[in-house]
């Protein structure tokens, strides 16, 4: 997909950090621009940071959603299409962090993790795979993963688990849609450390009934985070780098470039029986 003025991309998470970014990149590329977020503070700062830029409050569309939830998934694919018509790239990008020991984690943990980062993009595939296959035009579909879902890390099973499931569900989208012959393509981004607020953000969104008691093997993943995030990449760089990878059809998007060895040496570790190194995201 080469052109993409006047298409319409949705864009889940678009609160803030990459979402946002990619909102305010899609935009600049001249495409209408749907957003969703479970936080709708945010989500209106996104919106109104889009016109102040000069889009076209037309082409800007928010709906709070919180992507657990298939019938606010389903809410929000049912109104861009009542209201637009069509869908041309979906961005499964809404995502939450959960580290710590997996024998000191709660189910809650998991469900939320889970919730958020696997169901999420399975009840966007959903939602909108099936009727962006019967518009008969090129698509696109970006599903946020991460490199937590190539590389395997301590202190940080729940994130790890929700991620490579939604690199393997990203991966079967790919293929099935291959399959079938459709024109819509796939990516899956894997980004390492990125500028956001997430490990300011671990329980902000988390439902009263999912909360937790923090454990200090949580607590010192989460404060590594903190400072690790924010050393990394601007989220307006993660943003270019989807926008390019959706015109060269690419699969998988590494945004930092040194991560591709440590991927070699995991396969290979893999290949011959052994545990892989613990990765590096930095």
């Amino acid at each position: 997909m080469q052109d993409l003025v006047g298409r319409v991309a949705v864009v889940t998470g678009a609160g803030n950090g990459i979402g946002r970014a990619l909102a305010q990149r899609l935009a600049a590329e001249g495409m209408r621009v749907a957003l969703a977020d479970v936080d709708t503070a945010a989500l209106g700062d996104t919106g109104r940071l889009l016109v102040e830029a000069g889009v076209d409050p037309g082409d800007v569309l928010a709906q709070p959603t919180d992507v657990r939830l298939e019938d606010d998934v389903t809410a929000l694919a049912d109104r861009v299409f009542r209201e637009w018509g069509q869908v041309d790239l979906l961005c499964n990008n809404a995502g939450v962090f959960v580290g710590g020991f997996l024998w000191e984690r709660p189910a809650a943990d998991l469900e939320f993790v889970l919730g958020v980062n696997v169901w999420g993009i399975l009840h966007g595939i959903r939602a909108f795979v099936p009727r962006m296959i019967a518009q008969g035009t090129p698509g696109h579909v970006v599903d946020t993963c991460s490199v937590a879902g190539l590389l395997g890390s301590p202190y940080s099973g729940p994130y790890g688990i929700s991620k490579f499931a939604a690199l393997a569900a990203t991966e079967a989208l790919a293929l099935d849609l291959e399959a079938v012959g459709s024109q819509i393509k796939v990516t899956a981004l894997c980004p390492g450390m990125v500028r956001t607020s997430i490990a300011d953000d671990v329980d902000k969104h988390r439902p009263t009934a999912l909360r937790t008691e923090a454990t200090d093997d949580q607590a010192f993943v989460n404060e590594m985070l903190g400072v690790v995030t924010q050393q990394g990449i601007d989220p307006a760089e993660v943003a270019q780098m989807v926008v390019a990878a959706v015109r060269e059809e690419r699969f998988l998007l590494l945004t930092h470039a040194h991560h591709a060895q440590p991927l070699r040496d995991r396969a290979e570790s893999l290949a011959t029986g052994q545990l892989p190194p613990r990765g590096d995201f930095t």
